[in-house]
């Protein structure tokens, strides 16, 4: 481990104040949707601001990938809560507030913007600057959750089962951990 990282996992206890959670979070939802949202979030509370280590932030990210409903929702409930109730319900406040009224304000104006040129390549734009976003995190969580042969064939075979044969995520992911848990359980020398 390099002194950077260990000076970053030391600062990870910083206070994480609800309005900065609140603002954080609303400047997230107010200005990307998509897929790169967790790149984002990865870039605030674990780069820009020490409020939590690159694995709870990948540990977090897993969880909330598990978890029915959004992932983006689900991310800025594990980061609130670090804060407790109060400041997850901060973190989605924040999250949802700008996006909720956005929507409806933007509703009316549809049937006005729907035909424009300019429109549809600029969210073509967005669209490459969030599988970028997408990317840069799988490749963060890929080389930090690949730590021996055993995780990295499990990695290897959840990809397979899922993004290539199309299998449902709960079975695969329980027969999967299932083969990880057992492939990492401790296990007795012989010369004990």
């Amino acid at each position: 481990m390099n002194v950077q990282s260990e000076g970053r996992r030391e600062q990870a206890g910083v206070s994480m104040p609800l309005l900065s959670l609140f603002w954080v979070f609303c400047r997230i939802g107010a200005f990307s949707f998509g897929g790169g949202l967790s790149g984002w979030v990865y870039r605030e509370v674990v780069l820009m601001r020490p409020w939590m280590t690159e694995e709870e932030f990948l540990s977090a990210l897993a969880v909330s990938q598990i978890l029915p409903g959004a992932n983006i929702t689900n991310l800025a409930v594990c980061v609130g809560l670090k804060r407790g109730f109060i400041g997850a319900s901060v973190a989605v406040c924040g999250l949802l507030m700008v996006p909720f009224f956005a929507v409806i304000s933007l509703f009316s104006l549809y049937n006005q913007v729907a035909g424009l040129g300019w429109l549809t390549s600029a969210l073509d734009g967005v669209t490459a600057a969030a599988i970028g976003l997408l990317l840069m995190t799988v490749w963060k969580g890929g080389r930090s959750a690949v730590r021996n042969i055993s995780s990295g064939l499990a990695l290897l075979a959840t990809f397979v089962m899922i993004g290539i044969l199309h299998w449902p995520l709960v079975p695969v992911v329980f027969g999967v951990g299932i083969l990880s848990v057992a492939a990492a359980w401790p296990r007795k020398s012989k010369d004990a």
